[in-house]
């Protein structure tokens, strides 16, 4: 900065409050005169870089120790702030660094909502207090969806924001939807029907959950199911296929249904899992079916006596006191018995 000598006599160093000298450099700043070597930062009394300097309670810093004394650290990031500062939940934010927990939305301008020590949009603090009241927020409108919702593309909406692609009338929750068709994406051809435009076009519904069956369907118990849908009533599992047992307008695997419905072994007590020899009103395995004093195997063709309710051999029965035998012919001719065979 050159200044005419004659000016000089009136002139001081904000700093050292010395004069300048007609060939010395002098530093203005924002009015304010300096030798160069005064205009230095006012920690580290070193010349600021590129001549950029900040400025604090009347002390000029170089843009280091100015973030070290002064400056706050992001709580995402943790740099130093510089610049606008937001503050919330007791900590300082670069603007772009404080965001929704949720939906990693910029809250900077858009305000938030302190929810359970997290910062949350408005949209994401509704769907959170409308999931703790068992409810909806509707994906269009972004309010509170009080009845059932109407599920589209995955979404929940308000019923009354959509018409039925067929007749135009208004829907309601039980509207169907139904998938795009081969060569169109989703977004482009998924379409809403209400529930007598949909029965026209003749497809089926889940029994499970009551949606469209737009691919493989079981048929069972009386209903359509998607595959991943019909399940065992017990374990829940799919049966993909597999063998089902039904039991009262239930399915059940085979493991389930023979522990909950199938025979007892009279012999070992365990579920039956093969055929089935019924005698005596009881159930054996077939290899379990057997006298019940010489424990020798007998099988359909086998004659046997019961005494005691159990079966008895004839070579057994053969070694009975005499008056016994008598008593246990007259009920075996009156009654017999002979073990039955049945697949279960």
């Amino acid at each position: 900065m050159h200044i005419p000598p004659q000016l000089l006599d009136n002139m001081l160093c904000t700093k050292c409050s010395e004069g300048f000298s007609a060939e010395e450099r002098i530093v203005n700043s924002n009015g304010e005169l300096w030798h160069p070597q005064c205009f230095v930062c006012a920690q580290c009394f070193r010349p600021f870089p590129d001549g950029i300097f900040y400025e604090f309670e009347g002390r000029k810093y170089c843009e280091h120790d100015f973030q070290m004394l002064f400056a706050p650290c992001c709580n995402r990031c943790g740099e130093f702030v510089i610049g606008r500062v937001i503050k919330a939940m007791n900590a300082n934010w670069h603007p772009h660094c404080f965001r929704c927990e949720m939906c990693d939305k910029e809250l900077a301008d858009l305000g938030f909502i302190k929810n359970q020590n997290r910062s949350l949009c408005h949209e994401c603090n509704a769907r959170v207090k409308a999931a703790s009241m068992g409810k909806h927020i509707c994906h269009k409108c972004h309010s509170l969806i009080d009845d059932q919702p109407l599920k589209f593309r995955g979404e929940p909406y308000h019923p009354y924001h959509f018409n039925c692609t067929a007749c135009g009338v208004e829907l309601t929750a039980e509207a169907r939807e139904v998938k795009s068709r081969p060569g169109y994406s989703a977004n482009e051809m998924n379409e809403l029907y209400c529930l007598r435009c949909h029965d026209k076009m003749g497809i089926p519904i889940c029994g499970a959950c009551r949606r469209p069956i737009e691919e493989r369907v079981v048929t069972a118990l009386g209903k359509h199911w998607h595959v991943e849908h019909f399940v065992c009533a017990k374990c829940e599992k799919p049966f993909l296929g597999n063998r089902h047992y039904e039991k009262k307008g239930q399915a059940y695997c085979e493991t389930h249904y023979h522990q909950l419905f199938g025979n007892l072994c009279f012999s070992c007590n365990q579920v039956i899992s093969g055929d089935v020899f019924t005698a005596l009103n009881k159930a054996w395995c077939v290899n379990h079916f057997a006298c019940s004093v010489c424990d020798a195997k007998m099988s359909q063709k086998t004659k046997f006596y019961e005494f005691d309710l159990k079966p008895v051999c004839k070579r057994c029965f053969e070694k009975f006191p005499g008056e016994l035998k008598k008593r246990l012919k007259k009920q075996y001719e009156q009654a017999p018995r002979k073990p039955s065979a049945q697949a279960n």
